[in-house]
């Protein structure tokens, strides 16, 4: 009963934080003139979003910090995660600061990136393999088998790490997409967690900080949807990349990743698929990449195409927790 309690504290507290604190942040967001520049060669509807705030992902991460600082919960599973948070979402920050800010289009080049991803992806699969609730066994979907990656786990793991990041950061690019994709991902990690408190007590603090986060990302769907008032940003999407990065390794469930967030995978397979086809052929199987741009092209509205990822993440979601 506790634990449900505290659950329910954080999901409250980070949604309240992240809706009243929008009406604050975003005008300062519009004074400072971080404006988004929008792709001329994307869906023409989207000209219109150009000069939104953007760098609204401080939001969200202020609304995940704020409720667990205040939860009076402190597990290492939380304060593991929220570095994990804080510290790809920073990565998102420097790159937005450069391209809205100093207006340098380009931001952080991608070999920055890259490095800056790549020290966090380390210590989180190193982490994992010594503090993770199974250490390097994972849980293999829909058979409920395990498998003892051993040493393979620290490699195989930073490139799933960074995988789930980018690949977050790839659906970012419609109004309220990431955010409600992300908020139904992290609360059926935090329903996992919970159910799962009486085996590994680590998983209460998994639960806490999962919740945390679906709270955050409730909170900024007020001012992300459509039509958006600000979009998160790198800093927002990379931080949300850490959180679902970290969850799936402090849980070890890193394999299930392609079904509940079946949405990132399918995103980050469509732009992979794009690029190949197009450097082998010079040609496109997608009228545009990443996916949700395709069905943009093919004349969905982009509320429809929101909606309809929405659904198939639910859906996703409920299979994943099933067959675990």
């Amino acid at each position: 009963m506790q634990d449900s309690i505290l659950v329910i504290r954080v999901i409250t507290v980070s949604f309240l934080i992240v809706l009243f604190l929008g009406p604050v942040i975003i005008p300062l967001l519009k004074r400072l003139k971080v404006g988004q520049s929008i792709r001329e060669e994307g869906p023409k509807s989207h000209l219109a979003k150009s000069g939104t705030p953007t760098m609204g992902g401080v939001l969200i991460i202020l609304g995940i910090v704020i409720s667990i600082a205040t939860s009076g919960y402190y597990s290492k599973e939380i304060i593991v995660v929220t570095f994990f948070i804080v510290g790809f979402g920073f990565i998102g920050f420097v790159d937005d600061y450069i391209k809205v800010v100093l207006k340098r289009n380009l931001g952080l080049r991608a070999y920055q990136k890259i490095i800056g991803q790549l020290i966090f992806a380390v210590l989180l699969a190193v982490y994992g393999s010594r503090f993770s609730v199974n250490k390097t066994i994972l849980l293999i979907p829909f058979i409920n088998t395990y498998i003892d990656l051993g040493v393979l786990y620290i490699p195989f793991t930073v490139f799933v790490v960074l995988g789930i990041v980018n690949a977050v950061n790839l659906t970012d690019g419609l109004d309220g997409l990431n955010t409600g994709v992300t908020l139904i991902v992290m609360a059926a990690f935090s329903l996992i967690a919970n159910t799962r408190i009486s085996t590994n007590e680590a998983y209460q603090g998994i639960a806490i900080i999962s919740a945390s986060v679906s709270g955050s990302c409730l909170g900024f769907l007020k001012h992300n949807a459509h039509p958006a008032k600000v979009f998160m940003g790198d800093t927002g999407s990379l931080a949300l990349g850490g959180a679902v990065a970290a969850v799936a390794v402090m849980t070890n469930l890193i394999l299930v990743i392609p079904i509940i967030g079946g949405i990132y995978f399918a995103e980050a397979l469509s732009v992979i698929i794009q690029v190949a086809y197009f450097k082998k052929t010079r040609k496109r199987i997608f009228k545009m990449a990443p996916l949700h741009h395709h069905f943009e092209m093919c004349g969905w509205k982009e509320t429809k195409v929101v909606g309809v990822f929405w659904f198939i993440t639910v859906i996703l979601a409920f299979i994943g927790i099933y067959f675990i």
